[in-house]
């Protein structure tokens, strides 16, 4: 008994006819997608680097148009559930050849045909079981990392100066404290021995500026010291050379 015609097949179908390929390259792209869910399908063609994809991938578009409007169906729930191409008509031209002669040339063209059809209730209802697994999955997934956020915040949080809480601040524990104490302690021993040193530095700098004062003193007094000696000398010389 023969089986059912191509053109006998249940769905809603869209039809290209006499494009300008051959049918043995559009049938190696509907391999691809027949049997698929018609996302998976769009998915696959976007990804197939051929332009039999592109073509095909437009009759898909337009099979789940008219399942949409004529046949009110939804179409998260298709899949195509038939596709084929069947050759055209070719198209002879003629080049010619050596000698005389020509040689045929054949352009071949085909109709493209892709049905698209309910997915089984048995199919739904795996698939909708599968989506709802993956949005209860995902919602764990985000209220685990709200919760971990919350408890890393609520760690994290520390006085502010104003009396607040400051978020990422480390809180210093008390031996820390009692270093930063000790720490100010020596600190300060160090200003205390800068201030000595530099009180014993002014001191001896005061000490020499009053050598050095106390020098210059003596030298000024020996200078006018020598002077008047010399000015008692002179007149008596003078004395000397009138009387002779």
């Amino acid at each position: 008994m023969p089986g059912v015609k191509t053109n006998e097949l249940p769905g809603t179908r869209a039809v290209l006819r006499h494009y300008r390929m051959s049918a043995y390259k559009a049938r190696q792209v509907l391999d691809l997608v027949r049997g698929k869910d018609v996302d998976r399908a769009a998915q696959i063609l976007e990804s197939t680097p051929r332009e039999g994809a592109r073509v095909v991938a437009k009759v898909l578009a337009s099979a789940v148009a008219n399942a949409r409007n004529n046949d009110l169906l939804d179409p998260d729930d298709l899949y195509v559930s038939a596709c084929y191409a069947d050759e055209g008509t070719t198209i002879k031209r003629w080049r010619p050849r050596a000698r005389g002669r020509a040689t045929r040339i054949r352009k071949r063209t085909c109709h493209i045909t892709v049905i698209v059809s309910r997915l089984p209730e048995d199919r739904l209802a795996r698939r909708r079981a599968h989506q709802a697994e993956q949005t209860t999955a995902v919602r764990s997934r985000r209220v685990a990392a709200s919760r971990r956020g919350a408890a890393a915040s609520d760690a994290g949080d520390t006085t502010s100066p104003a009396g607040g809480t400051r978020k990422g601040a480390v809180v210093p524990t008390d031996e820390e404290l009692t270093d930063d104490e000790a720490n100010v302690e020596v600190t300060d021993e160090m200003v205390d021995e800068v201030g000595s040193s530099s009180d014993v530095t002014s001191a001896s700098d005061d000490e020499t500026d009053d050598e050095a004062e106390s020098a210059t003193v003596a030298e000024a007094d020996d200078a006018e010291d020598a002077e008047t000696e010399l000015a008692d000398t002179e007149p008596a010389g003078a004395d000397e050379e009138e009387k002779d």
